[in-house]
Order: structure tokens, then sequence, then C-alpha cells
């Protein structure tokens, strides 16, 4: 008897989390924020604010023709400190009945970004967005939850379209600290990818390693980003890596633990002799013999039936 009282609780509680999910399913293509404004226009103190930041001296960002770079879209859209003002009533409705699943913690987990053309200083954007998706429960190593990604188009003058930006974020319930991991946190965190890398981890599958190349200039670059650094050229193929390269830096990590990893673990920043950099792992070599200029050879280590890596061998073991 207490077997069958069992049974049926867990039948009911699938039912209600099935319940749950067509509510949620509901809320897919539903407006997240309507008739947005940027809260300031481009400007240049920001431009400049974010090329420090990162270390961009790109020309085409200073003086009175300055264009604001592509990858700040997402900036001229955020609420700031006070909040966004054009967030719907069916958004803040499905994070609320995610809460009620328990799912009361949230991470950003990637976003994607098209760019239509440049912004101009003193332009002030618009935007609208939409709940473009909601999955299904999923298992992760923060605790099970919901992905949801929303998708905001960024207008300007007239309904110009000027670029989209998709954000997804992981809507989640706590894993308690003494509950034992699942079997799946003992996997190798998985790469994000997304259709700006794709092409990458297709040649990983392969066992090539492939390095961007920009047909306007000749410029290499790792990792896969859609437009050329130097001069802003979206036209690209690929050069496959020699497989020889030199530890540029590392680090050596000993906290937090993860069940997938073994510390301390050294973390190398290798340069290829293309030039380019990656950040990988020394393999079958001792985290404190591992150093800065060390010859390396690349190799690719297949870490369970879904995952393969490009990782590198000490070359003087080789040698």
């Amino acid at each position: 008897m207490p077997e069958e009282d069992d049974g049926r609780q867990l039948a009911a509680r699938e039912r209600q989390l099935a319940a749950y999910e067509r509510q949620l399913k509901a809320y897919e293509g539903e407006p997240a924020a309507v008739a947005g404004i940027a809260k300031d226009p481009v400007d240049a103190a920001m431009i400049r604010h974010w090329c420090e930041a990162l270390g961009d001296t790109n020309p085409a960002y200073t003086g009175p023709d300055a264009v604001a770079p592509a990858t700040m879209l997402q900036v001229w859209t955020m609420g700031g400190l006070s909040g966004p003002a054009s967030r719907t009533d069916a958004y803040v409705q499905l994070l609320a009945l995610l809460d009620d699943l328990g799912c009361t913690a949230v991470v950003a987990t990637d976003s994607e970004q098209e760019y239509v053309r440049p912004l101009r200083l003193g332009e002030r954007v618009t935007f609208d967005s939409v709940i473009e998706s909601v999955s299904g429960r999923k298992t992760t190593k923060l605790g099970a939850g919901y992905f949801v990604t929303t998708r905001t188009d960024v207008r300007c003058g007239d309904g110009e379209l000027v670029g989209t930006h998709r954000f997804r974020i992981l809507k989640y319930a706590p894993r308690s600290p003494a509950s034992p991991p699942s079997p799946a946190t003992h996997l190798r965190p998985r790469p994000v990818i997304n259709r700006d890398n794709s092409g990458f981890w297709q040649g990983i599958r392969r066992n090539r390693l492939l390095i961007q190349r920009c047909l306007a200039c000749g410029t290499l670059r790792l990792p896969w980003i859609p437009g050329c650094v130097e001069c802003g050229s979206p036209e690209w193929d690929t050069r496959e890596a020699s497989g020889a390269g030199t530890v540029y830096s590392y680090v050596v990590m000993h906290h937090p633990r993860f069940p997938a990893f073994d510390p301390p673990y050294a973390v190398a920043l290798v340069e290829l002799a293309e030039g380019v950099r990656l950040v990988s792992e020394v393999v079958d070599v001792p985290y404190d013999k591992v150093r800065i200029g060390m010859p390396v050879t690349l190799e690719f280590r297949a870490y369970d039936d879904e995952l393969t890596l490009p990782v590198f061998r000490s070359g003087e073991a080789a040698a």
C-alpha cells in the first residue's frame, strides 16, 4: 500500500508539473517589453568608457563622426538602477510563475546579437522585446530550472531596424548544498554554441582547429566572432591550425571545486604558431610543471560520447 501511495503522489506531481509547463509555454510569443526608449542618446562619453574598458583603440569610435561599437547594442536599451519602464505584465507574470515553481534564482547564460548598421552620436534607440522561447525543465549544476530567451529588436528614427539582441536567462531552484550532485555534474561543462562559433565546434568534432581569417586584411582571429577587429570586415574564411604552440600564460585552479575536475590543475593560455591564443589545458603534465614558454602540441581529447575538446601536450616530452 505505501508503494501505491508513493506512485499516486509521483503521478500527481508529474501531472502538476506538466500543467505548469503548459502555462510557461503559453507565454512564448508574448511581448516582454513594448515601446521602450533609451534613457540616453548614443554619446561619446559612454563609447569612450566602453573602449577604454576593452582596450579598443579603433579610430572609428572617436571624433565628431564616431560610431558606437556594435557590441554596445544592449547598452542603449538597459534600464539602469531605476529599472526597465517598458517591461510588460506578461513577462512579469512569467517570472512570477517560475518563482511559484521554486525557481527563485536567476543567472544570465548567454546572448546573441545581429547588427544591421552602426549607431551614430546623438541617435536615440527604441526597442521592443518578445518572449521567444521557454525551455522544458533542465537539470544544471546550479539546480533544475528553465531557460527563457527574449529577442529585442532595436530601432532608430522612423523605425529603422539597427540590430537584434537575444538574451537568455536560467531561472532555477538552487540545489541544496547537502544534495548529492547528479551524475550529469561529473561531466565536463559544455561549450555554449551559437551561430557565431558553430563552425569552430564543427571543426573540433572533425579533429580540426579552425582559425578565422579576414578576407579583407588577412588578420587571423580566435575565438570566432562575426567581424574583423582590425578592419571591421564581416567577410572571412578559415585556416587550420598547425597544432604547434607555446604556453603564453597560465593559472592554477584550487577553488571552487567541480566534480568534473581534480584540483589543483593548470588552465593555460596557449599561443599558437599562427599568433592567436586559446584557453585550454596542458594534459598529462603536473600543474606545478607547467610554465610560461613551454612548447606544446595540439591534440583532441574525447571526454565522453558527446564532448571533444582541443587540449595540448607538452612538446618537451616529445622532443
